[in-house]
């Protein structure tokens, strides 16, 4: 067996600075099929790293770093759930105040699902969580643009696959933009990187770990002892035809492709297949060992944190761990983090069962916001089902999260000057509990589900404050409605739940639940001067029927001394399911 590689040399370095807020444009590249020796920059990260933005909260201060903490240091443990040890473990990286993230990008030949939305926002979450604790993090996440789903989809449409798969690219990034998912510091292609990809490939083959059929090169599992350690398979379980292609070329059936010929048997072309040349002949690596090569390009071969959906821990993250290690005996991945499924009436959604939704159907009805809070509304490592209702449970509670600021926003902008800088201790208490609430479980394997429970007092108390009689007496009453503001807004930057602008979040939470009511605002206010008009005559029969007729839509009205208004709602039968339930 031949030597091992000690590590996975980067081209260049490249200084990476702290991320902006705003989504940056995306520059697409064109690409050589059969040009192997054309190498694209590699920028890798942490040369020369400029320090991420502080953290948004502090316990003490709301706003200022911790006196005791150094600039760069993480503000506090964090705890997360480890597929490789089955267990939670504390988070250490390997090169302190540094965190290597790399997650699994999507296969780009069509437009991407909400359990694809679920991945990456709870990825975003912890790339945002990781940030606020003060660490700096080179994200890397990938696209695939070789593979042969998108050269099926390529011949159907007849369209070039790279072509296709660069619009699908840009489409997702797009989706991204919308659930307000940062932008990775790096978003690799397969396509890019052919040469790292035959590099890898020929140190595998080299140190004894794949064989050559024809033009194909094959991963030999049983050359690797530790196969099945993530996963906790057992190489007897991988059968012939699951999961892995039946070829009786192969030494073992669980075998799987590192490089496909793009030659038949026959040396006839396979039509409309890009290819690439390499030492074994023209063709184009297997799905699993892009991700291998593309993570040690840009993290090297021993790095924090990998990524990705649960239904990845077996094959693919199962291969790139043998690949990796078969290419680099250093090869290794400190935490292995996985999502749970979206699920619909109890199955994985997905395209291969063609139950799935998505990201762009959904949010032609729903606000992506709502969508945000829907996949954050459950433990990222539970199942989540898909369902209206939860939907707009969730539509419900973002518009009255949004309402609660955008009144608090109001009230401060005639209050802008003469704040005293001391609150009143209750408010303190409230700021204090839900702070501690936040970090304790964002910190315990960033429980986002009760974070966005513990949200509820702080919003009462606010509303308490601008809308009741009691409230409206309290002593250093504007101060406590900015502090608890502050607060609220910082959280929902760390979840990236924070619109542009309250007002123009909650007009289009309005518009889209005028569009699923099939309703216009004329025409429910039209209903309102009806139902007025019925109350003025002691109808009020008929003016219950109007308030119901609405609530059946989702939209439901809001007496006041100031007159009635409307706001979205779940609808009534919705409501009624809800209750059945529990």
């Amino acid at each position: 067996m031949g030597t091992l590689l000690k590590g996975y040399k980067p081209l260049f370095s490249i200084r990476f600075s702290s991320f902006p807020n705003s989504l940056r444009s995306v520059q697409l590249r064109t690409h050589s099929f059969n040009n192997p020796k054309r190498r694209n920059p590699i920028r890798r990260c942490f040369s020369s790293l400029i320090p991420s933005s502080q953290p948004l909260i502090n316990g003490t201060t709301l706003d200022k770093m911790d006196g005791n903490r150094q600039p760069g240091s993480p503000s506090s443990d964090l705890w997360l759930h480890n597929t490789m040890s089955k267990k939670k473990e504390l988070f250490r990286p390997k090169v302190e105040g540094k965190v290597g993230m790399y997650v699994c990008g999507v296969t780009a030949y069509d437009l991407s699902h909400i359990g694809h939305a679920r991945v990456y926002v709870t990825f975003d979450v912890l790339y945002r969580y990781l940030k606020h604790l003060g660490y700096e993090v080179c994200y890397v996440r990938n696209f695939t643009d070789v593979d042969d789903k998108i050269i099926a989809r390529a011949k159907e449409l007849a369209e070039d696959p790279i072509s296709l798969s660069r619009r699908y690219c840009n489409e997702f990034i797009q989706d991204m933009v919308h659930l307000q998912c940062l932008p990775p510091s790096v978003e690799p292609r397969v396509s890019d990187h052919m040469p790292h990809i035959i590099d890898m490939i020929k140190q595998i083959v080299d140190n004894g770990y794949a064989y050559r059929v024809e033009g194909d090169v094959f991963f030999s599992v049983e050359n690797f002892p530790e196969y099945g350690q993530l996963s906790g398979r057992k190489l007897e379980d991988n059968r012939a035809g699951e999961r892995v292609a039946v070829d009786s070329r192969k030494r073992n059936p669980a075998d799987f492709a590192l490089w496909k010929a793009s030659f038949m048997r026959n040396n006839s072309a396979k039509e409309g297949e890009p290819f690439w040349e390499s030492p074994w002949g023209p063709g184009r690596p297997g799905w699993h060992i892009e991700c291998s090569a593309m993570s040690a390009a840009y993290l090297g071969y021993s790095f924090d944190i990998h990524g990705g959906g649960m239904d990845l821990v077996f094959p693919h993250h199962e291969n790139e761990i043998a690949q990796s290690c078969a290419a680099c005996k250093q090869s290794n991945v400190s935490y292995w983090i996985h999502n749970g499924f979206v699920t619909v009436d109890s199955e994985k959604m997905s395209k291969s069962l063609g139950n799935f939704f998505t990201i762009r159907e959904v949010m032609d009805l729903y606000h992506p916001l709502a969508l945000r809070l829907f996949l954050m509304g459950t433990h990222y490592r539970s199942p989540i089902n898909y369902s209206d209702v939860l939907l707009e449970s969730a539509s419900e509670r973002i518009f009255y999260i949004y309402q609660t600021l955008h009144d608090c926003e109001n009230v401060l902008s005639q209050h802008d000057k003469g704040l005293q800088e001391s609150i009143p201790p209750e408010t303190l208490n409230v700021i204090n509990k839900f702070h501690n609430d936040f970090s304790t479980s964002m910190s315990d394997d960033l429980h986002t589900p009760v974070v966005l429970a513990a949200l509820s007092d702080p919003l009462k108390t606010i509303n308490d404050l601008l809308h009741t009689r009691k409230g409206k007496k309290q002593a250093m009453r504007i101060e406590s409605v900015a502090a608890l503001e502050k607060i609220i807004r910082n959280v929902l930057s760390v979840l990236g739940l924070m619109p542009t602008s309250y007002s123009e979040a909650l007009q289009q939470l309005r518009e889209m639940a005028l569009k699923r009511a099939k309703l216009t605002e004329d025409k429910i206010l039209q209903k309102i001067e009806e139902r007025s008009e019925a109350r003025k005559n002691k109808d009020y029969e008929k003016s219950d029927a109007i308030r119901k007729d609405l609530a059946v839509v989702g939209i439901a009205l809001m007496d006041s001394p100031d007159g009635t208004s409307w706001r979205p709602a779940i609808p009534l039968p919705l409501q009624e399911q809800q209750v059945a339930a529990t």
